[in-house]
């Protein structure tokens, strides 16, 4: 989804009944921690209600499903950002540091982002990589050259014809030579 449930602006509401049941009162259906880490992976909004209470728990759950991303993969927070974290509690710079977390998680991703498209971009329109791309093609052709039964997609054939590979490597010659002009001009 594009960042916001489809059917509303407003958050999907989650109520957490006392059996540590979560019940998506959008969809009317009962859902897992996993189902809302999915969620906020696709950057649906939702907010966490006690089914009693009607206190809003959703820093408790987001904490668990982290909790629960650490144990089960590989983990993401290093122990001594931890220890940092840990540490800033009762600190006079513990108001701070939410927002300014949240700031840097912001900037990171807007640079993931920047730095992804600026890499696509320069594969696309860089001459090296063209050549890396153009010598791979070359060396599939070698290989085609020196193992006589096979074609280029690893298949093979019953007979290889010998004019067939005289001609191969003459073209493997000249892009060999072509090849070698390039990098030349590359190094000057």
């Amino acid at each position: 989804m594009n960042g916001k449930n489809a059917q509303s602006d407003e958050p999907v509401v989650i109520k957490k009944y006392a059996n540590r049941r979560l019940y998506n009162t959008r969809l009317s259906s009962y859902v897992t921690l996993d189902h809302l880490a999915k969620m906020t992976r696709e950057g649906i909004d939702f907010k966490v209600l006690d089914a009693k209470s009607g206190g809003d728990i959703t820093h408790q759950v987001l904490t668990q499903i982290i909790m629960d991303e650490e144990a089960g993969g590989e983990q993401m927070l290093p122990v001594g950002f931890l220890r940092q974290l840990i540490g800033m509690y009762g600190n006079s710079m513990q108001a701070l540091l939410p927002h300014y977390l949240e700031a840097s998680m912001d900037n990171f991703r807007t640079n993931q982002s920047k730095l992804r498209s600026a890499f696509e971009e320069t594969i696309g329109n860089n001459p090296l990589a063209k050549l890396a791309q153009h010598n791979i093609e070359m060396f599939k052709m070698a290989a085609s050259a020196f193992m006589p039964g096979q074609l280029r997609g690893g298949e093979t054939t019953s007979a290889a014809a010998p004019a067939d590979t005289r001609d191969e490597l003459a073209v493997l010659r000249g892009q060999m030579a072509e090849m070698q002009k390039k990098l030349e001009a590359l190094g000057k």
